[in-house]
C-alpha cells in the first residue's frame, strides 16, 4: 500500500509547510535564528504530530502506512536535507 504518491507527498507536504512559514517569518521580520527555527518547526509538524493525529482523527487508518511516511520519508528527508536549506534560506533572506 506505499505508493509512490504518497511517498512525494510525504517528501513534498513538509517543503510546502516550510515555504509559507519561512515567507511569514520574513514578512514578520523575524530574525535569521527565529525564522530558521520556525521553519523546521513547520517542516517537523508532520512526523511530530501527524501518527498522533491520525490515531485521534481516523483510528481505522493503518499505522504502518503513515509511521512509515512520517519516519521514513519525511524525517531522514528534512534531516539531511530540508534543515541546512532552511537555515541556509533564512541566512540569505531574513535580516
Amino acid at each position: 500500500k506505499l505508493t509512490w504518491p504518497l511517498m512525494l507527498f510525504a517528501a513534498w507536504m513538509p517543503a510546502l509547510s516550510a515555504t509559507v512559514v519561512l515567507l511569514s517569518a520574513l514578512v514578520l521580520g523575524l530574525s535569521h535564528g527565529n525564522a530558521a527555527l520556525l521553519t523546521t518547526l513547520a517542516a517537523s509538524a508532520s512526523y511530530i504530530a501527524a501518527p498522533a493525529a491520525m490515531r485521534m482523527a481516523a483510528p481505522e487508518a493503518r499505522p504502518e502506512i503513515y509511521l512509515t511516511m512520517a519516519l521514513g520519508v519525511t524525517f531522514p528527508l528534512n534531516l539531511l536535507i530540508g534543515v541546512p536549506l532552511y537555515i541556509s534560506l533564512t541566512g540569505l533572506l531574513a535580516p
